[in-house]
């Protein structure tokens, strides 16, 4: 099979697993596998940021790779580091030129003895949004041609295509279940209103001013109060009436 082929297979199997049931380590882990088959290169690694903005790593081709990252990560150098910092792709770095890797000689170091003499890395972005970086490594001092790098670029593409859209299900996802835990909890307030209301014989919004302040004064959450009150296991006459 040609690598056009492959291509377009790689690409078939991204949207599949978007798709399919989204096992984000699973699809980075084969993102990686596939750069390696297809651009050459000796290693590949994947660094995405999380909630609080701070990039992690989460995929890599093999351990001295992650190991790599992962010290790259801890000493907050590295064209890795400085792709997802500026958006600003990084090709052919010399690691064995002092004048390629003066803004990080430690991680230059680090990667020479890991077998490491080129590196290049491309961001993972979405017009201005940049989550990550896609790193690729030679064994040998060599140059990414034009096609691959707009190969690597595409590659890096469609995983940030495929991430940013589980992002969307998941947080859709989330809002939904908030959605349905709050009309839940004013069905479970209803019913410990209407409990309250025809215990003491008093009006509605009677009760549920009384039910509000005692969830209040003793910091109980008003959901969880009336929960108690609706399924009988909280003691209501330590409620001040209105």
């Amino acid at each position: 099979m040609n690598r056009e082929a492959r291509v377009l297979e790689v690409v078939i199997e991204a949207v599949d697993t978007v798709l399919d049931d989204f096992d984000l380590i699973d699809f980075l882990q084969r993102l990686c596998e596939r750069c390696v088959e297809l651009l050459d290169v000796s290693a590949a690694g994947v660094m995405l940021v999380d909630n609080s903005d701070t990039l992690q790593l989460i995929a890599a081709s093999d351990e001295h790779t992650r190991l790599l990252e992962l010290f790259a990560l801890q000493h907050d150098e590295g064209p890795c580091v400085e792709c997802h910092r500026t958006g600003q792709i990084w090709l052919n770095v010399d690691l064995n030129t002092p004048a390629a890797t003066v803004g990080f000689p430690a991680f230059a170091a680090r990667a020479r003895a890991a077998g490491f003499a080129t590196t290049h890395a491309l961001p993972m972005r979405l017009r201005h949004q940049v989550i990550g970086a896609l790193n690729l490594f030679h064994q040998d001092t060599r140059t990414l041609t034009p096609a691959d790098v707009r190969l690597a670029q595409t590659l890096a593409h469609v995983a940030t295509i495929a991430i940013l859209q589980q992002r969307t299900i998941d947080r859709q996802i989330a809002e939904h279940q908030q959605l349905e835990a709050a009309l839940n909890s004013r069905i479970t307030i209803e019913q410990a209103k209407g409990i309250l209301a025809e215990r003491w014989r008093t009006d509605p919004d009677g009760a549920f001013t009384a039910l509000r302040r005692h969830a209040r004064s003793h910091r109980i959450k008003l959901s969880d109060l009336a929960a108690q009150i609706a399924a009988g296991t909280f003691d209501t006459d330590s409620i001040d009436r209105p």
